[in-house]
């Protein structure tokens, strides 16, 4: 089968996986009593990265590393910059104080963490482990800190009750989706680099990066249609600190140890848009729509570079 056609498929059924898990596990953890913003801030969360981390795992396992570690930076720079610059362009971005000076600099911290890390270009499984352990320690304050504001609520990304064995169902199902869309997608992404004499970083830092970045587009798009502005923003920066700490450790550790191709100016880039949403949330604490061009236009610049002086 062509590269091509192997990575749109491998896409589609990533994206139908990702929807089924993240419906199916939902409705189950809506059964076990837990609120609905404690599945949006771990479920849900971590459902729409689940492409990022799947991919990332099958690239790690196939010996492609650099597909790997480019796609979680890759994914990164897409929430950042072409997630929020779209979603802004749509409707200014309004969001929550606790965003602004909560959740905003953990995900800095977490980001020069992660680029001395990467700076090194070496990740190894000790480094990884401490990653993931990072994302456990998040994870369980977020819960303990969300079962204080038990009224919260997550609008239209709420998760809808269903039968408990059509939950099952979707949950086994959407994890099989997964597991194979995630091993066609990869197959393409490297016979493609291979075909088309491009890098395997080089893509994964774009048309991998895009690729399993759409479930984190499709519902902020949704949110922000539907007034939820600030539901597109707590979506990006979860998706995110998902990605630096989860996907990127567990990679690590999957892999043994990782040598990492970056360049520095993917590091920087990544340091300087994540930088760059403290000052622009902190202003009436809102993106606008000059802001989001700014960040759309930034991530266009930066593909186009990627492009120019890698490709």
């Amino acid at each position: 089968m062509p590269p091509f056609l192997l990575l749109i498929i491998g896409l589609i059924v990533l994206t139908i996986g990702a929807e089924v898990l993240v419906r199916g596990s939902a409705a189950l953890a809506l059964r076990l009593g837990l609120t609905p913003l404690v599945i949006g801030l771990t479920v849900v969360a971590f459902g729409t990265s689940a492409p990022e981390l799947v991919v990332s795992l099958q690239a790690a396992k196939r010996d492609a590393a650099e597909i790997a570690v480019g796609n979680v930076i890759g994914s990164n720079l897409c929430n950042l910059a072409l997630i929020l610059g779209f979603c802004a362009m749509i409707r200014p971005l309004t969001t929550d104080r606790s965003v602004i000076w909560r959740e905003v600099p953990i995900l800095i911290g977490v980001t020069l963490i992660a680029a001395v890390v990467l700076v090194n270009s070496f990740l190894g499984q000790i480094e990884g482990a401490l990653l993931v352990l990072g994302l456990i320690v998040y994870t369980v304050v977020t819960l303990i800190r969300a079962r204080k504001e038990p009224n919260q609520s997550l609008g239209s990304d709420e998760p809808k009750p269903l039968p408990l064995s059509l939950a099952l169902v979707f949950t086994i199902g959407g994890l099989v989706f997964l597991l194979y869309g995630s091993d066609m997608f990869v197959e393409g992404a490297v016979a493609m680099a291979r075909l088309l004499g491009w890098s395997e970083t080089l893509i994964g830092l774009t048309i991998v990066a895009i690729g399993t970045s759409l479930p984190e587009l499709a519902i902020s798009v949704v949110a922000v249609k539907n007034g939820e502005t600030d539901v597109a923003i707590g979506n990006v920066v979860g998706s995110s600190l998902f990605n630096l700490l989860g996907i990127l450790g567990a990679t690590g550790i999957a892999a043994g140890g990782i040598f990492i191709a970056l360049q520095t100016g993917d590091i920087v880039m990544l340091v300087v848009l994540t930088l760059a949403l403290f000052p622009l949330v902190q202003t009436g604490h809102k993106i606008d729509r000059r802001e989001g061009a700014a960040l759309f236009l930034a991530y266009l610049l930066y593909t186009g570079w990627l492009f120019t002086v890698r490709g």
